[in-house]
């Protein structure tokens, strides 16, 4: 798959996801095979005042590449003029701009899944941002703001229109937020409707199930968001499985608490031990999620505040789950 003159080697994609996808995970992400990783939300006016976290948050490791830096706003000036130093100033190879996301704070600004109301907006916004800058522009989309507005089609053709890349669509709802499931077919229509690449993104728990969209939807990508957190094992698995055929086994205790603390020692890197440390909680208790007995590791987690006391916390896991296994072989 080609996204403007960027190949991708695999149409597995890592979502863009607020609070998750920074150049820590990104890079294991990337290290497990992902074709492209996305970066997490930034705001046009975080860049354009030169806020200190909005341009941390514009770090890309040449490791990442290649890798889509994901912008939202409101209005096209400040849009384009975020989108100009995006370009100009990273090392990112693809913009993306966002018209998914269903967060009140986000639509209230006019920006994210607010868009999706309206597709004269959609072709005046990224025909203004890809006049202004040199790197592919793309747009990650939902289907539509409620059952009643679901202008998916309309809004995909007004990005190609516009000069687009590519698209990449939720299958739900606005108002869905992250519930319910999401409605496939319409990623299909949106798929004949349009030429450019379409890469679908929704429920998409399993390699088999990654296969499935893109032979039964027709779609040219997959986008994996919420399978992959604590879990990049599903993006390698993913991978193995559309281009040999072939499922892996699921990694054990042991492989899965190595990786998690190399994520830890990235963060470390990034952040600092203490802010790293907190951030790492809920990554951890992602990484246990589907071993046995992790009730009272996952409480012990949220009490956790050095990088040895995490290590300590769950290779002692690790260390009990090996001794019960070998008493039951």
């Amino acid at each position: 798959m080609k996204i403007g003159n960027i190949t991708l080697k695999n149409p597995v994609v890592l979502a863009p996801m607020a609070g998750v996808c920074n150049p820590a995970f990104r890079l294991i992400a990337k290290e497990f095979g992902s074709g492209l990783v996305c970066a997490e939300m930034v705001s046009d006016k975080g860049i354009l005042f030169e806020n200190e976290r909005s341009l941390k948050m514009l770090y890309v490791d040449e490791r990442e590449k290649p890798l889509s830096l994901q912008i939202f706003g409101g209005e096209r000036e400040s849009l384009v003029a975020a989108a100009k130093y995006v370009d100009k100033h990273t090392n990112a190879d693809i913009i993306d701009i966002n018209m998914g996301c269903p967060v009140p704070k986000i639509t209230k600004c006019d920006a994210g899944a607010k868009w999706l109301l309206d597709p004269d907006k959609i072709y005046e916004m990224v025909a203004a941002t890809v006049d202004a800058v040199q790197k592919p522009v793309t747009v990650k989309m939902r289907i539509g703001w409620d059952e009643d507005h679901i202008y998916a089609v309309k809004n995909a053709q007004a990005v190609e229109r516009a000069g687009g890349a590519a698209i990449a669509v939720h299958g739900r709802t606005r108002v869905q937020m992250y519930e319910g499931t999401a409605n496939w077919d319409i990623i299909k229509e949106v798929k004949q409707n349009v030429s450019i690449p379409v890469i679908g993104n929704g429920d998409i728990s399993t390699p088999q199930e990654a296969k499935e969209r893109l032979e039964k939807y027709g779609v040219d990508g997959v986008m994996i968001g919420r399978a992959a957190l604590g879990n990049p094992w599903m993006l390698y698995r993913t991978v193995q499985y559309l281009e040999k055929g072939e499922i892996l086994p699921e990694p054990d205790a042991r492989e899965k608490m190595n990786i998690c603390m190399l994520h830890l020692d990235r963060l470390i890197e990034l952040k600092g031990e203490s802010v790293a440390v907190r951030e790492m909680r809920k990554h951890a208790a992602w990484y246990l999620k589907g071993l046995p007995k992790t009730g009272s590791v996952r409480n012990e987690i949220n009490q956790m505040t050095t990088r040895d006391g995490m290590s300590k916390l769950l290779f002692n896991y690790v260390e009990q789950v090996e001794e019960l296994q070998q008493k039951i072989s």
